[in-house]
């Protein structure tokens, strides 16, 4: 059975102004340039009939493109930081989005995301990362300028069992027209 989920691509451009802020942080488990992305839905281990469904359904879809804007670094987990992410800003056209592909998974029989979607680009996985050498790296990096790319597509990707951040399969391609 294959995990899927639905994202963006984060650009090469994009993804190589993001990985200057790799390192300087203990703990941290940076993800892969290539690997890096905007999940949109998540999947999860699908049987082939449901993958195939999935993405006759998404098939559907019909956006035109849109801006996808990162705001600055932020880490998810608070007292117990878990993940360095660089924050988008929630855009009517990437919520709108997103949200299509949750009512389409959930005609593909899958059940509903039990997590309220917060855009984003993961950095880091941080494990035994305490939250003081977090906040350090933080006020030390600020954050990315104002980096953004133009969506013109969204994808499924594949995943094997791993210990997260990859790597991903372009499964399925379908253009924002």
């Amino acid at each position: 059975m294959p995990r899927l989920f639905t994202a963006l691509e984060v650009p090469d451009d994009v993804g190589a102004a993001l990985a200057t802020y790799r390192g300087g942080l203990s703990g941290a488990r940076w993800i892969d340039v290539e690997n890096y992305h905007v999940t949109l839905r998540f999947l999860g281990d699908v049987d082939d009939e449901t993958a195939h469904e999935a993405e006759y359904l998404l098939g559907k879809v019909r956006r035109a493109p849109f801006d996808v804007v990162i705001e600055g670094l932020h880490v998810f987990g608070g007292a117990r930081p878990r993940a360095l992410i660089a924050k988008i800003a929630p855009s009517r056209a990437l919520i709108e989005l997103q949200g299509e592909h949750e009512g389409l998974m959930r005609r593909a029989g899958l059940e509903p995301e039990g997590r309220k979607f917060t855009p984003h680009v993961t950095l880091a996985r941080l494990r035994d990362a305490s939250p003081r050498s977090v906040a350090d790296y933080l006020g030390l990096r600020g954050g990315p300028a104002r980096l953004s790319f133009r969506a013109e597509r969204f994808v499924v990707f594949s995943s094997r069992d791993s210990v997260g951040g990859g790597p991903y399969l372009v499964e399925a391609a379908y253009p924002l027209r």
